[in-house]
C-alpha cells in the first residue's frame, strides 16, 4: 500500500489505519473491560464478501454501536470468533468499513470530525434537522455516494435514523438495497444506552452486558420485492417490527420510557 494511497472519498488510508488504531484501543475497554460485550453469530463475518455488504441493525447510540462493529468485524476477520479479546486485531485493520451518519451530527464538534475520517458516508437527514422536524427532497449525491461505499467495502447502515427504539424503518434504505443489490447481513444489538449517553461518547454506566448478535444475510429478491416487503423483513430481521413490543416486558418498556425521557431532558 503506497504511503499515500486514498479511499475512493480521498481518504488517507495509512493516515485512516492508524487512526482505527488508536481510536480502537483507546475505546476497546469499553466493551472488554469496565464493561462486557456479549457477541454471537461473528463467524458469519469471515465468510462475507469483500465488497457489496450491507450492515441493518438497530441503533441506540451515535457513536458507541458503530465503534463497536469496528471493533467485532476486525476480530472476527482475525478469526476471533465470539471475542474482542487482545486488542491486537486492530494492527491490520479493514480499511474499506463505511458507516451512515447524519452530516449535521458529523459536523457537531471535533471528535466526530475525526470519527468521520474513520469511515463515516454522511447523509442530509430528509426528515429532521436540529432537533426539528423537516421535508427535505433526497440529495442523490448521498445515494450514490453509499453505492461507491458499497462498490469498495462494506457499509453499516441504521435504518430506522435515529436511536430511539419502535420507530419506523425508512424507506431509503431499501431504495437502495434494490438498487446496488447488497449482501444485507441484519444486527441486533442492545445494553449501549444503558452503558453510555446518546452520543455514545461518555461511559455513563459501568459492569453493563452489551450484546450484539449478527444473523444470517437475508434473502432478498431484488427484483421482484416491493419497498415495503424488503422494509417488512428489516424490521423483522433487526427485532423492531411492532409485533416484537408484545414479547417485551411492561416494566422494561416503563424503563425505557423513563430513559427517553432524561435525555429529552438532557439533549
Amino acid at each position: 500500500m503506497g504511503l499515500f494511497k486514498r479511499n475512493p472519498f480521498g481518504h488517507v488510508l495509512f493516515f485512516k489505519k492508524w487512526l482505527i488504531r488508536i481510536l480502537g484501543t483507546l475505546s476497546h475497554q469499553r466493551y472488554h473491560g469496565f464493561n462486557e460485550l456479549k457477541i454471537e453469530g461473528s463467524e458469519i463475518i469471515k465468510g462475507l464478501p469483500p465488497t457489496g455488504v450491507l450492515f441493518v441493525s438497530n441503533h441506540q447510540t451515535y457513536f458507541a454501536d458503530v465503534v463497536a462493529m469496528f471493533h467485532v468485524f476486525n476480530a472476527s476477520l482475525s478469526h476471533r470468533v465470539d471475542t474482542i479479546k487482545n486488542v491486537g486485531y486492530l494492527w491490520q485493520p479493514k480499511l474499506n468499513i463505511y458507516y451512515v451518519a447524519a452530516k449535521e451530527t458529523m459536523k457537531s464538534g471535533l471528535l466526530p470530525k475525526i470519527l468521520a475520517y474513520a469511515g463515516a458516508v454522511t447523509v442530509e437527514r430528509t426528515w429532521r434537522e436540529k432537533g426539528k422536524d423537516i421535508q427535505r427532497e433526497v440529495n442523490l449525491n448521498d445515494t450514490k455516494n453509499i453505492g461507491i461505499a458499497l462498490s469498495d467495502g462494506w457499509v453499516i447502515t441504521f435504518p430506522q435514523g435515529t436511536t430511539k427504539p419502535w420507530k419506523p424503518i425508512r424507506k431509503g434504505t431499501a431504495h437502495i438495497i434494490k438498487e446496488y443489490k447488497p449482501l444485507v447481513v441484519p444486527i441486533v444489538i442492545d445494553g449501549f444506552r444503558r452503558s453510555f449517553d446518546k452520543r455514545g461518547l461518555r461511559v455513563k454506566k459501568k459492569g453493563i452486558l452489551q450484546s450484539m448478535e449478527i444473523k444470517t444475510p437475508l434473502d432478498i429478491d431484488y427484483e421482484n420485492e416491493s419497498v415495503e416487503e424488503i422494509v417488512e423483513k428489516i424490521e423483522y430481521a433487526i427485532e423492531q417490527h411492532p409485533s416484537f413490543l408484545k414479547v417485551i416486558p411492561e416494566e422494561e418498556l416503563a424503563m425505557e420510557e423513563e430513559l427517553n425521557k432524561t435525555r429529552q431532558w438532557r439533549y
